[in-house]
């Protein structure tokens, strides 16, 4: 059990407009993000102390604070696996206000990933040292296993044969996010709803994976301000607990494909981990969560997160997101702001900023008296999750 509970709270929350072509670098995304987040909590940024990013970002802590004007910077992170690492970055954040290393701490992230390098393209080992990265591609590029899609489709078939679960399944999430996107006004798909046979009739991208099925390539930045309770009540902005945060991988965990693994084995240890650390922590049930932002780079994995979480039992998340289950007024809530399916696609950060809304009351698709929320990070990797709270 951590010793971190309830002992930082984010006060700061801010971001760039998310768009397909930002037209701007993105240091100046990461630096807009972060000054937003400092004007949100009414911190000014000479007093930030430390910066937490992680993998797959081009901005470096010392450039960031240099652009915002910090002082001086007593603690940095970088936290590995690209998107694995949303709920990661608040993790190490809380842990640097908790034990006094750093005050007042920004998490960021900021990328073109639309206009510029794009995650979803193949992959190559061509460039790269003959290192255990390249080996461990080296599994799967030479066989035509070569972008996220791909990766992801092998895993849904897997799923869909242990479960039971169809493409309509996975469309019902695709649904709900859309849904929730057409009335955000922040949202890329704003005003642009899908119904089920939409999604149907998508074209393929790597069966059984619709276009529909996988998230946006987005250009934007997202930033929070981190510190204790009690600096908190001296600051304007309304601050959030972190009521527990976690990392976790999974024996015989591989980088989006842990297909090794014995045919008995859960699709999703990883996010199994991390959810058995949440609970222990904070001594909440799934009961408890009023609603949730889950990682939903591909909709597969929000099925799957739905039973590691015990939301519902094994190869029974099929039957708990129908009839608007998941939706605005359901049983569970998710991804209210669009998720990366309808909002933007900032590796999950985006969904931590929803999670801060709902707990301050200022969503746009508000859950009524909401006092627990759980969000999770990127899936098929190390991952991580948090649960947020009002108290």
């Amino acid at each position: 059990m951590s010793n971190l509970l309830n002992k930082a709270v984010i006060v700061g929350i801010g971001a760039t407009e998310f768009s397909k072509n930002s037209g701007r670098s993105e240091l100046q995304l990461a630096q807009e993000a972060a000054l937003a987040a400092c004007r949100d909590a009414g911190v000014n940024p000479q007093d930030v102390d430390g910066m937490v990013t992680y993998s797959m970002d081009t901005n470096p802590a010392i450039e960031v604070a240099r652009g915002l004007g910090c002082k001086e910077l007593n603690f940095f992170s970088h936290v590995d696996y690209g998107g694995g690492a949303a709920a990661g970055t608040i993790l190490h954040a809380a842990m640097a206000v908790a034990t006094g290393v750093a005050k007042t701490v920004v998490c960021y992230r900021a990328f073109n990933e639309r206009s510029g390098a794009r995650f979803g393209q193949a992959m190559s080992t061509a460039g790269m040292a003959p290192d255990a990265r390249a080996a461990a591609y080296a599994w799967t590029l030479p066989f035509g296993l070569m972008t996220p899609a791909s990766w992801v489709g092998m895993f849904a078939q897997r799923y869909m044969h242990l479960t039971g679960a169809t493409s309509e399944d996975f469309g019902r999430v695709a649904v709900a996010d859309r849904k929730h996107a057409a009335t955000n006004p922040k949202a890329w798909f704003y005003e642009k709803p899908i119904t089920l046979e939409d999604h149907q009739n998508s074209r393929w991208i790597a069966d059984p994976l619709h276009l529909l099925d996988c998230c946006q390539e987005s250009d934007g930045g997202q930033a929070f301000v981190i510190t204790t309770p009690e600096r908190a009540k001296d600051l304007p902005g309304k601050a959030v607990t972190i009521r527990a945060a976690a990392q976790g991988a999974a024996y015989d965990q591989h980088t989006m494909v842990s297909y090794y693994r014995k045919d008995g084995d859960r699709p999703l240890p990883e996010m199994g981990n991390v959810a058995r650390q949440l609970w222990n922590d904070t001594g909440l049930r799934p009961e408890d969560i009023d609603t949730a932002v889950l990682y939903d780079h591909f909709t597969p994995f929000v099925l799957a997160q739905l039973e590691e979480f015990g939301f519902c039992g094994r190869g029974e998340a099929k039957d708990f997101i129908k009839n608007g289950a998941i939706e605005l007024g359901g049983r569970l809530p998710i991804n209210t702001n669009g998720g990366q399916l309808g909002e933007a696609y900032i590796h999950g950060m985006n969904g931590i900023a929803e999670g801060v809304r709902q707990l301050r009351g200022t969503a746009v698709n508000q859950v009524e008296n909401a006092r627990n929320v759980l969000v999770t990070a990127g899936t098929g990797v190390p991952t991580s999750a948090l649960i947020l709270g009002n108290d």
